[in-house]
């Protein structure tokens, strides 16, 4: 029987949560809000009437908003009231909902100049833009510039004797409530204030954004998305679009409002972008903002750039030919012209999968607030098909938990180590965090990593690497631990051989230990065979894995769903194994069944615990053409 304590608790949250997250299936999607953000700058120049009737005309012929925000300022820049109003009252007419937006920034040309915290005349400016915001909206969104990277002379003084992160942690979240919320509070007591995160989470605390605090006073944040081009500066991996926004869900459970993706990736081809999209919603974030709206109306549409030479093979799930093509709209014949119009085909495609899927599930990976260590590895172990679930607390009711070297922020780590390892579960910690807690760990096994290195290509039986790579050396006891994955140079008639998957066990439960190379990006050199048994030693929790090359992800849900997707630039072939009997698995959009494979039995009884499948697993093998997804049921 709950008490009225608890019923008014429940009752509160649920009217926070409505009051944050958009409610579906108004617009032209059912299972999400598709926006789009407009600078100030170019806010300023829709004063001009010819100019805010062509690019309306450009953007809402190709693709289908249901909101629009509004930036007041940036670099500086606050847009008078008067076009704010104008504009404001434009896009109300076409039916959108419209929102605002800050940019607290002084010069982005000038590497992203932010406002001076410990400057009384600047902390007044940052109070001002939000007053003046709030006075024109309901809820405003800032931007992902709501940090500092200043290290000027004020800035030195008032850090003292703290380290930066310190200092920038404290200042920014005092700040967000000092300077933001309560301001804008006071102004219109009903606006909701909303933090947009950038994409680079593990290096957050360096500068200020505070994932312990601000979301607890925020009344919403959002995820950015933007993956991009892994070659760019940023080097990140296009599973961070899905697992980015997972971990923010993780952090503010009801409060994450959406993902945010720009054009940048697009010349790579209109598959890097489409992917960015459809895995912001694969997550089930309920709103993706498309940054921004005159991208969507000045990125013209560019063959020779756009469209990839896996397109001429056919079958791909975003398919070029067909999103370049003249449609029909209102009665019109539109021909496209810009990246709006892949925007549209890609989100109307994904919207018709994401409402058969459940809440995603994965395999948990402990993050601690303010953690650094083997920054961003999780969207590397995504890209090889282990299904990711970060949380910034040591979940307690999971068969298995990843670790990275960022568990060692965790004074009490090893103390949980034990704890989920006595109660018959699995850890899993990567040779970074055996690194980090080798004298700590001693007490559960005995093993080291130190600074030895080993260049391998060779797994043995589960075959080769088209290149040879370094991995740290795992010294460990004979029979005390044992290889379950192994490589050398040669491993097979070679002279020596280390561990790539290890288990040593500690009361009832198992340790394992995945090596991970000195280049993350080498974990897509491993060979499928290898793969095969890592995916399938940590799928407990998830109750199914993949079979085949790198960079094919799993994406599974509590529903008995799943996306399988492969971002390889070649067509391949994959098995889908369910740990449990089932008759067959279905195609979630069209329909068709897949029988299982019949399965030949291990003649290698001592490998079988993980080399093997499953008592009663079923089997399915799948085709996927490049860059392209299935979702499947069973």
């Amino acid at each position: 029987m709950k008490t009225n304590r608890q019923l008014r608790l429940i009752l509160s949250v649920a009217i926070a949560v409505l009051t944050v997250l958009p409610i579906m299936g108004k617009g032209a999607y059912q299972y999400f809000k598709v926006s789009s953000y407009i600078r100030a700058q170019d806010v300023a120049r829709m004063a001009d009437d010819k100019f805010l009737n062509q690019t309306w005309e450009t953007v809402s012929s190709q693709v289908d908003l249901d909101k629009i925000y509004l930036e007041t300022h940036r670099d500086a820049f606050t847009v008078d009231e008067k076009t704010m109003t104008k504009v404001k009252k434009f896009f109300l007419s076409k039916g959108l909902e419209v929102g605002g937006g800050i940019t607290y920034t002084r010069s982005e040309p000038t590497d992203f100049e932010t406002y001076s915290y410990a400057r009384p005349v600047e902390r007044q400016q940052v109070r001002e833009v939000a007053e003046y915001t709030a006075k024109l909206f309901d809820d405003f969104i800032l931007d992902d510039f709501f940090f500092i990277d200043l290290k000027n002379d004020d800035e030195i003084a008032a850090k003292g004797t703290k380290s930066w992160t310190e200092y920038r942690l404290r200042l920014m979240a005092d700040a967000g409530r000092e300077l933001v919320v309560e301001p804008a509070k006071k102004v219109n007591p009903k606006v909701k204030v909303i933090i947009k995160y950038p994409n680079w989470y593990d290096h957050f605390h360096g500068l200020g954004f505070n994932l312990e605090e601000e979301p607890l006073y925020f009344d919403g944040l959002w995820t950015g998305t933007e993956t991009r081009d892994p070659a760019s500066a940023q080097h990140l991996q296009n599973y961070l679009s899905y697992n980015i926004v997972r971990y923010f869900d993780n952090i503010a459970p009801g409060k994450n409002g959406g993902g945010w993706v720009d054009a940048g990736g697009i010349n790579m081809s209109m598959d890097r972008y489409a992917e960015q999209l459809h895995l912001t919603m694969l997550s089930k974030t309920p709103e993706i903002i498309l940054w921004n709206y005159m991208q969507l109306n000045d990125v013209k549409i560019q063959p020779e750039m756009m469209r990839a030479k896996w397109q001429d093979a056919g079958g791909n799930s975003f398919r070029y030919d067909e999103m370049v093509a003249p449609f029909k709209k209102g009665g019109k014949t539109i021909t496209p012209t810009t990246m709006a119009r892949f925007a549209s085909v890609t989100l109307q495609q994904t919207d018709k999968l994401v409402g058969k899927l459940g809440k995603p599930i994965g395999l948990v990976s402990y993050k601690p607030y303010h953690s650094s260590g083997e920054d961003f590895l999780q969207n590397y172990l995504g890209m090889i098909g282990l299904p990711m679930d970060m949380h910034p607390q040591f979940l307690t009711d999971r068969q298995q938990i990843l670790l990275t070297e960022q568990a060692a922020k965790d004074p009490q780590v090893v103390e949980k180590i034990k704890a989920q390892l006595k109660k018959g579960g699995d850890v899993i910690i990567t040779t970074g965090l055996l690194k980090a807690i080798r004298e700590k760990i001693a007490d559960v096994c005995e093993l080291y990593c130190g600074n030895l290195k080993a260049i391998v290509n060779d797994f043995g039986y589960m075959g080769k690497s088209e290149r040879e790579f370094i991995i740290p050396q795992v010294k460990y006891f004979t029979n005390d631990a044992w290889e379950v994955v192994s490589a050398g140079r040669p491993l097979n008639g070679g002279v020596s051989g280390y561990p790539i998957l290890l288990r040593d066990t500690y009361s009832n439960g198992m340790l394992f230990v995945l090596t991970i190379p000195d280049d993350f990006g080498n974990l897509y050199d491993y060979p499928a065979a290898a793969l095969n048994v890592i995916r399938r030693a940590m799928s407990k929790d998830i109750g199914a894995y993949i079979e085949g090359p790198a960079k094919v992800a799993l994406f599974p849900y509590d529903n008995k769903t799943l996306v399988v997707e492969n971002f390889n630039d070649e067509a391949v072939s994959v098995n889908v194994v369910i740990n449990e009997k089932v008759g067959s698995l279905r195609n979630l959009l069209t329909g068709d069944s897949y029988q299982p494979k019949e399965q030949q039995p291990t003649t290698m009884r001592w490998r079988s615990r993980f080399s093997g499948y499953h008592d009663g697993a079923a089997v399915f093998s799948i085709q996927l053409p490049a860059h392209s997804y299935i979702g499947l049921g069973y």
